[in-house]
């Protein structure tokens, strides 16, 4: 019987961004991007044991460093959410996003190195990304790594907490080799971890004596934290053992329920936009689900599954989407009018395609957007309009007397086709 590890593909890496845009498996939401040393803080006023650590968003931040942070070595890291920091490049020629060092003048140094400058890394695009802060650590010594994480799996209804004593490696390769280092243990929502699971999983991480308590105190402060947080997972690899005899949360991904933000707002808040397609952040300010492409005709489409079968209809007719555009089934005339400011807002957009199925969605507000939209931005670009369902007919009208160089399609074919043909 195959092993089965729940997965999020959707979560947070501490200090990791693995970049999404692209022309499959699109969907229409954002998810939450936390800060390395965000999550840790985080992570701290839950009472779970983190590293040590102090955050410069300039120089002056590090002064007196061996009085702020006592270690005996530092690791000093670049605040950015895409991965492969400590092989990247800064546009200084400075390298690496990551340095240990004992010395805390060289630490304040490396501090000066990377602030401000613009990190290249693999993940990141070819002129790199700004360094805005950056987290000056104590060095954890490892004796020991483990593996630990709370998350919400379908397949058992409700929260799941994996755990493995061989940690620091990527769980799914420990599954597939080594089933038996897998501990999958199911929570009551309501129960929650109690003193019994808790010792139990602190004892299938082979914690021994004292350790096996703090383990066991530290896995219920991170249930406290997942409940509370409303995250979607809480992972933490590695969830280590020091010669000290500490259990320290060293990395971790977290995922956070974005349906939950009205109630989470000052986490939510900390989000950093500062690697972020600026439309992006502006169409989520409107509720607009937008992803920008590197094509030519902009789509303003109303739900996920019609806006796939645009942008594919387009590229059928051979030509590409500039975007995936979904405004939603509650769109009001003001977020059709932001709509437009965004798609214009991309030079390589030389067309644009309204494909709207009205159910929720009435045509005539729609219509009404789009003629507003474009007498406010005197847009210069072709402009077909596909509109069916509530008050079309109404719609249409308002269409004909705007006296704009607006083209009705009949269908969603005849509008890719007037569409592709107009550029």
């Amino acid at each position: 019987m195959a092993f089965h590890i729940p997965t999020l593909r959707n979560v947070v890496r501490l200090g990791k961004c693995i970049p999404t845009k692209c022309s499959v498996n699109i969907q229409s939401v954002r998810h939450l991007n936390l800060l390395e040393y965000q999550s840790k803080t985080l992570l701290e006023k839950y009472n779970v044991t983190v590293q040590k650590f102090i955050v410069a968003d300039k120089i002056d931040d590090t002064n007196c460093l061996s009085a702020k942070l006592k270690a005996g070595e530092y690791v000093v890291k670049a605040q950015i959410l895409a991965g492969g920091r400590g092989l990247g490049v800064f546009d200084s020629g400075f390298k690496g996003g990551v340095h240990l060092t004992k010395d805390p003048v060289k630490a304040r140094n490396l501090v000066g190195e990377m602030l401000n400058r613009r990190l290249i890394t693999k993940q990141t695009p070819k002129d790199g990304i700004p360094v805005n802060h950056v987290m000056v650590a104590e060095s954890v010594d490892i004796l020991r790594e483990t593996y630990l994480c709370i998350l919400m799996d379908r397949e058992y209804n409700g929260p799941v907490i994996i755990a493995s004593p061989a940690g620091g490696m990527d769980i799914e390769d420990v599954a597939h080799k080594t089933p038996e280092l897998i501990k999958t243990l199911p929570v009551d929502i309501f129960e929650g971890v109690t003193d019994a699971m808790a010792n139990d999983l602190a004892e299938f991480l082979l914690f021994k004596g004292d350790l096996k308590k703090k383990a066991a105190q530290e896995i219920k402060h991170l249930w406290e934290m997942f409940l509370k947080v409303d995250a979607v997972q809480v992972e933490i690899n590695p969830f280590v053992e020091t010669p000290q005899g500490q259990v320290v949360s060293v990395d971790a991904k977290i995922g956070f329920d974005d349906n939950a933000k009205f109630r989470q707002q000052e986490i939510f808040s900390m989000e950093d936009t500062t690697e972020c397609d600026p439309r992006e952040v502006e169409a989520n300010k409107y509720n607009l689900n937008y992803i920008g492409m590197d094509g030519n005709i902009g789509c303003l489409v109303n739900g996920a599954g019609l806006a796939m079968a645009t942008m594919d209809i387009i590229q059928l007719y051979g030509a590409s989407p500039a975007n995936f555009l979904d405004v939603g089934g509650t769109v009001q005339e003001q977020q059709v009018l932001q709509a437009f400011q965004i798609l214009t807002s991309d030079k390589n957009v030389k067309a644009i395609l309204v494909n709207v199925f009205g159910g929720i969605v009435n045509c005539a507000t729609i219509a009404s957007g789009i003629v507003g939209a474009c007498k406010r931005i005197e847009l210069k670009v072709p402009l077909i309009v596909r509109l069916e369902g509530t008050n079309v007919d109404a719609a249409k009208q308002i269409l004909k007397d705007s006296g704009l160089p607006i083209q009705s399609a009949s269908d969603l074919d005849d509008a890719a086709k007037k569409a592709v043909a107009s550029i």
